[in-house]
């Protein structure tokens, strides 16, 4: 009996190790054959006035321009970099906060797209009217406040030290 189960745990593993491996193949083929067209834009969520980077495939070699086109932005072309197609663009800062497609057009006829959102963030341009505290806006305030106690407590010490002398004579 234990012999029996060993023997179909092994069996059902090296199955496992069959499916994993005709998947990687069929991948790997796939991969080989210029079916890695993509867009990417970094960041994917940005406010109105931003840059954003894109990083593009359209085959495996990646040596041709491509044009990127998107309502958050207009049209960029992209242009060869290190095995990728490169560029970066500036959301105008009066954008309409939305989702917007952004699509790649290679010179191959490959397509590919992705979604870019800008956000709608207002930003103050002051921090809030709080108040001041009592000493805000007067320069030198706190010193002389300080000048002031010590007076009045050296005052206090003195009349306190003639009472006492003053009571004895």
């Amino acid at each position: 009996m234990r012999g029996l189960l060993s023997h179909r745990a092994l069996s059902s593993l090296l199955g496992l190790v069959g499916l994993v491996a005709a998947f990687v193949l069929t991948t790997a083929s796939a991969a080989r054959a210029g079916e890695n067209v993509f867009i990417e834009v970094t960041p994917n969520s940005v406010q109105a006035g931003s840059r954003v980077d894109l990083r593009a495939g359209c085959d495996t070699s990646n040596n041709r321009q491509a044009q990127v086109t998107s309502d958050a932005f207009g049209r960029v072309v992209l242009r060869p970099d290190n095995g990728f197609l490169t560029g970066s663009v500036t959301v105008p800062g009066n954008k309409e906060p939305g989702d917007y497609p952004v699509n790649l057009d290679c010179s191959n006829g490959n397509t590919a797209s992705t979604m870019l959102t800008v956000l709608n963030m207002a930003q103050p341009s002051k921090g809030p009217a709080t108040g001041g505290g009592g000493t805000a806006g007067s320069r030198g305030t706190g010193s002389l406040l300080l000048v002031g106690g010590l007076v009045a407590v050296a005052v206090v010490a003195g009349v306190s030290a003639r009472r006492k002398t003053g009571g004895r004579a």
